[in-house]
């Protein structure tokens, strides 16, 4: 019991690192979401129902590694072209071209990954089991479970037992 409540706390202070985390030009693309509970089997059944269309075994895996998480923290990039002249990274001609053709800045991937990892970060420090999961993010995608468009997502379960469930997860 003392553990969950911990782990919400670890779960605000990653929201906090994640939203103080560098950003491009310093505008902020970033948005955050602790899911528990109801939420964590919305989003492992839906790991599951995509992991099963997608022939993607490793999404079946990490639902069965969700569900074994009391607390999940999920990070999330809107799209925010970072409009840095000459900058090219999406692989376009600049951001009007790649505006045009639906495309994503590659900024906003950056990021969030730097998002992540501070926030993976904190858990860490506080001892806390986490893994960042791209099958989280997915999830948290296909269901809209921030409520407006999202480019990417990440998320990270927490756990405190006496073995991490994220790893030699087979």
């Amino acid at each position: 019991m003392y553990e969950e409540k911990a782990l919400l706390t670890v779960a605000e202070l990653m929201s906090l690192a994640a939203r103080t985390a560098p950003k491009t030009k310093g505008a902020d693309c970033i948005l955050t979401l602790i899911a528990t509970g109801e939420q964590i089997e919305q989003l492992a059944a839906e790991m599951d129902r995509y992991g099963q269309e997608h022939d993607l075994a490793f999404f079946l895996r990490d639902a069965k590694c969700l569900r074994a998480s009391p607390v999940a923290f999920i990070v999330a990039a809107r799209s925010m072209p970072a409009s840095i002249k000459g900058c090219n990274q999406c692989g376009t001609r600049g951001c009007e071209e790649h505006i045009k053709g639906g495309g994503t800045c590659a900024f906003n991937h950056i990021d969030l990954g730097i998002a992540a990892s501070s926030a993976a970060g904190v858990a860490g420090a506080h001892h806390a089991d986490n893994r960042i999961m791209y099958s989280i993010g997915t999830a948290a995608r296909n269901i809209n479970l921030f409520g407006q468009p999202t480019v990417s997502a990440l998320g990270l379960p927490l756990s405190a037992s006496g073995k991490s469930p994220y790893f030699d997860r087979g």
